[in-house]
Parts: C-alpha cells; structure tokens; sequence
C-alpha cells in the first residue's frame, strides 16, 4: 500500500508524464552501464594494464552490488520516502561514475564501479516504484510501465553503440563522462517535479540478513573469479566457499523467524513464483556470459574497432526492442509458457551455434548467431516479471518483483564470473586458445537453456498455478 501525499496527488497529464521520462532517464544510465562497460572492456584492459580477473571485476562489482542490494533500498525508499531515496541514488551513481572517469588504475576502477552500483540500487527499484505511484489509472499505468520496461530494451541497443562511438573517439573514460549531464539534469527535475510518497508501512531494516546476502553472493563470486589464479583447491578459494556455504545455511533459518524478514520466503512455496526466480538466473547468466565473451572476441580476436563491435550489436538490441512489447501482448493474452519455451529454445540454439564459431568463421555467420540471442532476450523478461507477481497479494508484489530483479542481477554477475574464470589469461595473450575456451564455456549454457525450457513448462501447469493461491 502506498501513501501520497498533497504533492502527488492532482497531477497534469504532463507532469506525470515528465515524471515518467525522468525515471526512464535514470534507467537508460543504469542499464545502459552494463553494455557500455563491456565494449571498454580491451580498452580499459591495454591502458590498465588489467588481467583478466580485472576485466570480470570491472563488470561484476556492479552487478554483484546490484543484487546484493536492491531489496535494501527498494524498503528504505518505502519507508523514508521515493522521491528522496531516488535524488540520493541519482547523486552517488554520478560521484561514482566521476571517480571511475579519474581511476588511475584498475584496483580503483572497481572500487568506483561499486559505488555507482549503490547509487544504481536506489534508481530502477525506487523509480519504478514511482511510476506506479503517479499514475493511478491503471491503463494508464500499464502503457506507463510498457514505456519503462521498453527502456531497459533501448538501453542494451544504445549501449555497445555509444560505448563505440566514444572509445574509439575519447578513449575508454568518456563512457563515464557521459552520464555526468544526465544526472545532474534528473536530479534537478526531480527535485523540481518528482512528487514524494512511501508505504503505509515500510519494512523493518534486516542487518542480519543483509549481511549474510553479502557474504553468500560475495562469496560465491569471488571464488569464482579467483580461482582461475588460485586453484580450486587454494585454501583462500575453499574458504570463500564455506563462508558462503555458511550464511546460505544460516540464512534461511533465520529469515523464517523474523516478523517482516528482507527475504520472505513464504513467497517460494509459489512455484511460478521460484521458477521465476530461477529462469532470471539462469538466463541472465546466459547474457553475462554472452555479452563477456562477444565483445573479447569482437576486438581482441577479429580486431574490430569498438564502433564496429557495438554496431555488430546493434541487430540484437533492435531484436529485443520489437520483441518486448510485443511478448508482453502474448503474456497478457495467453500466459508466459510459449515465451519463455522460446526463449529457452533460443538461448540453447544460441549456446549450440556459438560453439562452432572460429577465428575465421564468416562475420555474417557470427552476427546471425548473435540474432538468436536477440530473441531470446527479447522474449525472456515479460513471462518473468508476470510470473513473478501473477497471483501475488499486493503487500508482497513489489518484494516479489524485487527478488526477480535480484535473480537477474545475479546471473549475469555469475555469468561473467564463469566465462572469465575459464577463458582466463587466454583473453589478452592468445586468440586460438581464448576461442577453444570460450566453446568450453557455451556447453553449460546449452544446459541452461534446456533448464528454462523445462522450468517454462513445469510453472506454468494447473498443479503449479494452484501453489499461488496458498499464499
């Protein structure tokens, strides 16, 4: 439930309409970081002088931050209030997007991507959170959240082309300069325009449970990366393991008995609900991977400019931007099991496709491959988000949404921790072995496909749909 105040109520069509273009603002940045850091990625690594554990690094301290997280900041936004929270997510994205701009050296970098990713916890959750608040009507506010998720597609087709653009023409620091002026001018709107408003009733901050998150997720990862260095058999490497064993194993007892728990697991007696979940992770572990290893082998293995290898993007990006809305008309319509076993289909096509391909397989070849990724990620977040909160009470269906986010977030800091643990320094020194160990990386993921595939049609049966209704 959420509370308006005088200031959020009686707004023009236009206001909420320009509140709508400002959280979209805050989006196209925060996403579009994703893509665009990882088209700087040879750049950074040659000026850095970074190894390939830098590299991961560099793309992981911000999703990793972003999973670990966006539930913190989508109750505290509810309790303090959106519009302040969301100001303040607006303000440390861009010290952070400043500091990763000056970085000396790679250590630092990752240090400011960090930072821009806490600023980035208080944007997507919080904004989308207003969009719902200022636009009551609830056609209106699904046209309202079309615009928003649309966003999401617009900034994977911007990012590896304007991340071209400007390394090529700036240099690997000017991704950062980029978002400079953007903040700057959402921050004054919103101060200006954006109308404040919280729940009813905000949930109790969980400290305890936060921190085991932490620990799990950073944990799992670290391990991940290092080990490429290390060995799985180092003991730094084993003991991030059981420290992530342990809160993992610590965690679920004690969020049960907690009155308003960060993680509620009651939720995951629904199983469209934890096939949601699952399906985010999994196939954002499939973009991870995919978007890690194409932009190496773009540049470092067919020496195409970092323009060229965002344009070569680009039929993806238009993929998904036609494919989004039109999936969500198929989901409303008719469920999310046909998307989703299409996007599966795709990502294990894709998988299978990208293992055969060389350091001389026809460019031509290689962009159609990339196509059936731009399916499957068109089609893959609408039946996700409807599962998610399809049936849910309207208490729980933002945490629930929030949870979904953190699946994706999590897949693909996964994602990318995988691939690059297995190509390792094979990415920066030998272009032969770096395509040997990038096939080795696509089998798991034709697994991963298959996964969603039989996930997409064991949650969306009779039995499966009847487990909503014990909430």
């Amino acid at each position: 439930m959420t509370v308006s105040t005088p200031e959020s109520t009686g707004l023009t069509s236009t206001h909420r309409y320009l509140v709508l273009t400002i959280c979209c603002a805050s989006l196209l940045i925060s996403v579009m970081d994703i893509s665009i850091v990882n088209m700087a990625l040879p750049a950074i690594r040659d000026d850095l002088n970074a190894s390939t554990a830098g590299l991961q690094w560099t793309v992981d301290a911000y999703t990793l931050v972003l999973a670990s997280f966006l539930m913190l900041a989508g109750s505290t936004a509810d309790r303090y209030g959106r519009k302040r929270m969301f100001r303040l997510g607006l303000i440390v994205f861009g010290l952070g997007s400043l500091l990763c701009s000056l970085a000396p050296g790679i250590n630092t970098l990752i240090a400011a991507r960090a930072v821009q990713a806490v600023g980035g916890t208080m944007l997507n959750p919080v904004a989308m959170a207003i969009v719902v608040t200022v636009f009551p009507d609830r056609a209106e506010r699904a046209r309202a959240i079309g615009v928003f998720g649309a966003t999401a597609g617009l900034s994977l087709v911007l990012g590896p082309i304007l991340g071209g653009a400007l390394v090529d023409g700036l240099g690997w620091r000017s991704i950062f300069w980029v978002n400079l002026p953007i903040v700057v001018l959402a921050v004054v709107f919103t101060s200006r325009y954006v109308p404040e408003s919280r729940a009813a009733r905000g949930r109790r901050f969980d400290p305890v449970g936060q921190l085991l998150v932490v620990v799990l997720l950073g944990g799992v990862v670290t391990a991940i990366i290092e080990s490429e260095k290390r060995g799985w058999t180092a003991p730094p490497i084993i003991a991030l393991l059981v420290l992530a064993a342990v809160a993992a194993a610590v965690l679920i007892p004690y969020e049960r008995r907690r009155d308003e728990p960060m993680l509620e697991l009651r939720l995951f007696r629904s199983v469209p609900f934890s096939s949601a979940v699952v399906i985010a992770l999994f196939a954002y572990s499939g973009f991870g991977v995919f978007l890690f290893l194409t932009t190496l082998y773009l540049q470092s293995v067919r020496h195409l400019s970092a323009l060229d290898a965002g344009l070569s993007l680009l039929p993806v990006g238009l993929l998904i931007c036609v494919l989004s809305p039109l999936t969500g008309r198929v989901v409303g319509a008719h469920g999310p099991r046909l998307p989703l076993v299409v996007a599966g289909s795709a990502l294990t096509l894709g998988a299978v496709a990208s293992s055969t391909i060389g350091l001389s397989t026809p460019l031509p070849v290689v962009l159609a491959i990339f196509l059936l990724f731009g399916v499957f990620l068109g089609v893959v977040n609408p039946p996700i988000a409807n599962s998610a909160v399809s049936g849910m009470p309207v208490s729980m269906a933002g945490l629930a949404g929030s949870l979904a986010s953190v699946g994706r977030q999590t897949g693909t800091t996964l994602g990318v921790a995988v691939a690059g643990s297995i190509v390792g320094a094979t990415a920066t020194t030998d272009p032969q072995r770096f395509v040997r160990a990038a096939h080795v990386v696509w089998w798991p993921m034709i697994a991963v496909g298959l996964v969603v595939v039989a996930l997409a049609l064991i949650s969306t049966s009779r039995r499966a749909r009847l487990t909503v209704q014990e909430l």
